[in-house]
């Protein structure tokens, strides 16, 4: 008998995954936990039933979400990761000698616990020397920040359950106060395609649009999320992501990507027609 691990992505289009075992299924206080192997995309976490990385292509999310502001802002010292107990946000901001600190709060300690145990070569960079790991509510946290850090990004998971504060206007304000004079926050933004995402999609960026003075959205192709095109938001308040591109000095730091370039940098911010509807409506 084969064993296929299914999610929804809407009520009439289900993504599958064959699988070779299931290696760990558990709960913690906030969510359920459970990794798979597959033949294809290798081990997979899925919390809550939604796939939220994949060996074959987690680095493509993490890239993305991670070095769009690196190579903007020329003096990233100090960076606020909130979710992203998998690692992978640390995992590429550490090969960055400029920071000197790097604050991670992730509120499910159980999701570290597993991804150290399953995806090793992912969370280990958790161990850093730089880094400090919190488990505490994002939202709380950056409430307690005023003129802190240089970049926040927001590795959070959908807009509902343990994620669900972390798209609020509240949220984005707490930000924004946590943020020094030229600080950028980068943000996961779900996908335009599907009718219920794209709703998801047009909150957020109302939202951050309202609180930030420079809004932009960039996009990435991501196989195993929904529809596979997804959006990250861009928000900061001085540096234009495009105009203040410093392509040569990012160049030559010689930092390893396998998916992200200085030049597909340049293109992820040429939206599709129909995006760029989705969000002239909100704005």
């Amino acid at each position: 008998m084969e064993f296929w691990y299914s999610e929804k992505h809407t009520n009439d289009i289900k993504f599958s995954i064959r699988v070779e075992r299931q290696l760990y299924s558990g709960k913690s206080e906030y969510q359920k936990i459970d990794v798979f192997e597959s033949k294809e995309v290798g081990r997979f976490l899925v919390l809550d039933e939604f796939l939220m990385l994949t060996e074959k292509d987690e680095f493509i999310y993490h890239e993305m979400i991670s070095h769009v502001a690196m190579a903007v802002h020329p003096h990233i010292k100090k960076v606020l990761v909130i979710g992203g107990g998998d690692g992978g946000v640390v995992r590429e901001l550490i090969q960055y000698d400029s920071i000197e600190h790097i604050d991670l709060v992730e509120i499910d300690s159980k999701v570290i616990e597993v991804c150290m145990e399953f995806f090793p070569t992912i969370t280990q960079s958790l161990q850093e020397r730089r880094v400090k790991v919190y488990h505490k509510d994002g939202l709380r946290f950056v409430r307690g920040c005023q003129n802190e850090y240089d970049l926040i990004i927001v590795d959070s998971t959908d807009p509902f359950g343990p994620g669900e504060g972390l798209f609020t206007l509240e949220f984005y304000g707490n930000c924004y106060k946590a943020l020094k004079e030229d600080g950028i926050l980068v943000n996961q933004h779900e996908s335009p395609f599907y009718t219920e995402d794209a709703l998801a999609c047009q909150k957020a960026h109302k939202k951050i649009y309202a609180t930030f003075p420079i809004c932009k959205i960039y996009q990435a192709h991501i196989p195993t999320y929904p529809s596979g095109h997804w959006l990250f938001g861009f928000a900061s308040k001085k540096y234009h992501p495009l105009r203040d591109l410093q392509e040569e000095r990012w160049n030559k730091q010689k930092i390893k990507c396998k998916y992200y370039t200085t030049t597909l940098h340049k293109g992820a911010f040429y939206l599709p027609a129909y995006v760029e509807e989705l969000l002239k409506n909100v704005e």
